[in-house]
């Protein structure tokens, strides 16, 4: 369930970061899960306030965010390379299924925590899709793309700029930091 109005501003760092209920170390929380799309809602010097697709925000060490551009890439213009977003969307769905398969059998007593920790490690996923728009986390590729429906573009990446020899028909990505890209 995605909250009315969320839009994306930063992306948890690729470690994940730690969260407290309030601005006060002592109130710590459960921590954010790397490469997660976040909404700045509040800075109080070092510290920011985070919104979460399904309504839940956190205080975090605000210098840490990964800011992103404020409008997802123009996607109506001609681009020399359209990528498909449907195989995405597949290897998403099947991560899902994998872990929803783990946490059923969890559940229901075939596995112990230690055996589900093992069939769930390495699986990671990454949703928000608000209304026509759709943010995906790339796993193979390491980046987060935005989707209209039709195509996708690189949204932010785990990795600085790519040349453009290295993945003809797409323009350099680069991750932008609090310190400047």
């Amino acid at each position: 369930m995605t909250t009315p109005g969320f839009r994306p501003t930063h992306v948890v760092p690729q470690q994940g970061m730690p969260a407290w209920e309030a601005p006060d170390p002592a109130r710590t929380t459960v921590a954010l899960d790397p490469l997660l799309p976040v909404q700045l809602v509040e800075r109080r010097g070092d510290w920011a306030h985070v919104l979460c697709a399904n309504g839940w925000s956190a205080w975090v060490d605000g210098r840490l965010l990964v800011a992103v551009p404020q409008d997802p890439p123009a996607t109506g213009g001609p681009q020399a390379r359209t990528p498909d977003p449907r195989p995405l969307l597949a290897r998403a769905e099947q991560s899902l299924a994998r872990y929803r398969a783990a946490v059923e059998d969890l559940a229901g007593g075939g596995l112990d925590g230690e055996s589900f920790r093992g069939r769930t490690r390495g699986l990671r996923i990454g949703v928000v899709v608000d209304g026509e728009s759709v943010w995906l986390y790339d796993t193979e590729q390491g980046r987060w793309v935005y989707g209209d429906g039709a195509r996708l573009s690189t949204y932010a990446t785990d990795d600085g700029p790519r040349p453009a020899a290295v993945d003809p028909g797409h323009a350099p990505t680069q991750v932008v930091t609090p310190d400047g890209p």
